[in-house]
């Protein structure tokens, strides 16, 4: 199998559902695979943090009819300096380490409400995994409670764009213009505080459309993957449910089970990774979840191990474009799924699961559970 035989893989159904085989293969063949003379897979560890820290390799901006891509574009996620620095000097002060840390009482409030209002019988993922994440973001953003029934469905949508292949269809454009007016609206009488009101203050610093695609994002980004791992996490628990729920465990959900599989990047001048010339406007294909099964960083990389040492994956990329939300990402997950299992120790599967038919973000669509046995 070769690396153009390994891509096309994982963009079919069965690749999408189970990745790690090809994974595997990719490792049998190097860390950096050439799959034409202008793309390349990237797989090794190394390799891959190379790429996400080195200036010469940006984020594809490519031009496009798509609103969903344009918004995208727009915004810190797909930004290139010098506007993805600007954005995100503004938006970072959020999330700082202390700032996060100082969410605990909250979130341990937020998860405690939720746990009371379940019945025996539940979709984990619709009634406690998107609800925890996208309580907490609201909140930051200073979105009304009332409105966030509306998000999960609108990001479904929207993020296929994300995919490696051309899914960035109607429902995809209806999905960013929907979220578009409502940020719209709401930013002509914003909220007093939160990071919505200071991202209106500071709106001499970003376009009208950089204003409402970072909006979009913070608020898609602050539950979608999020939603991911507390499910990856309670699926895992029940394969292992010999492991303590603490942040080694999560560390290890990340590493095992990311929420985020792929990414990309472009060569911006002929440069090397890993001792393989990459010319010049090449695309890179980031494997992330390759790279945290890396037999060469990590010893039986498909062995789920919470103990592992030096347990750093890189679910949530690394450089300049690390993921804003990290800290609180772990955070939520390790405050939790321990008081699920806490309030709920004999919780155990109900029926059979469904995942999300993606590549790009790895996830539950559902994940009945029995929480009384």
């Amino acid at each position: 199998m070769n690396a153009a035989e390994i891509l096309q893989d994982l963009l079919s159904p069965a690749g999408r559902t189970d990745p790690f085989p090809l994974y595997a293969a990719a490792h049998r063949l190097g860390a950096v695979l050439p799959v034409t003379d202008d793309i390349f897979l990237v797989v090794g560890y190394a390799a891959v943090n190379e790429v996400l820290r080195k200036p010469v390799f940006e984020i594809p901006a490519e031009p496009s009819s798509r609103p969903s891509l344009d918004l995208m574009q727009r915004s810190i996620l797909r930004a290139n300096p010098p506007d993805h620095g600007r954005m995100r000097s503004l938006i970072s002060q959020v999330f700082t380490p202390r700032r996060v840390a100082e969410l605990r009482p909250a979130i341990e409030t937020a998860v405690d409400d939720l746990l009371d209002g379940l019945p025996d019988e539940v979709d984990f993922m619709d009634r406690f995994a998107f609800q925890l994440p996208v309580s907490v973001i609201c909140e930051l953003l200073g979105v009304p409670r009332g409105d966030r029934y509306r998000f999960r469905p609108l990001a479904s949508d929207l993020t296929a764009a994300l995919e490696l292949t051309d899914t960035a269809d109607d429902a995809a454009d209806a999905a960013a213009a929907e979220l578009g007016g409502y940020f719209a609206h709401l930013i002509q009488d914003p909220p007093s505080d939160g990071l919505l009101a200071a991202l209106v203050a500071a709106r001499e610093r970003l376009s009208d459309e950089e204003l409402l695609a970072n909006l979009i994002l913070l608020l898609v980004a602050g539950f979608e993957t999020t939603t991911d791992l507390l499910g990856n996490g309670l699926a895992l628990h029940f394969r292992h449910p010999e492991v303590p729920l603490d942040a080694a465990f999560v560390e290890e959900v990340l590493r095992y089970d990311s929420p985020v599989q792929v990414t990309t990047r472009v060569a911006r001048t002929d440069a090397d990774v890993a001792g393989t010339p990459v010319p010049a406007g090449s695309n890179l294909v980031l494997l992330l979840g390759a790279a945290n099964r890396d037999p060469e960083r990590f010893p039986e990389p498909d062995r789920f191990d919470p103990q592992r040492p030096g347990n750093k994956p890189l679910s949530f990329g690394a450089g300049a474009h690390i993921c804003l939300g990290n800290t609180l990402a772990r955070l939520e997950a390790a405050v939790a799924l321990p008081r699920l299992l806490d309030r709920y120790p004999t919780i155990a599967p109900a029926g059979t699961p469904t995942r999300r038919d993606r590549l790009v973000l790895r996830g539950y669509r559902t994940l009945p559970v029995l929480l009384r046995t």
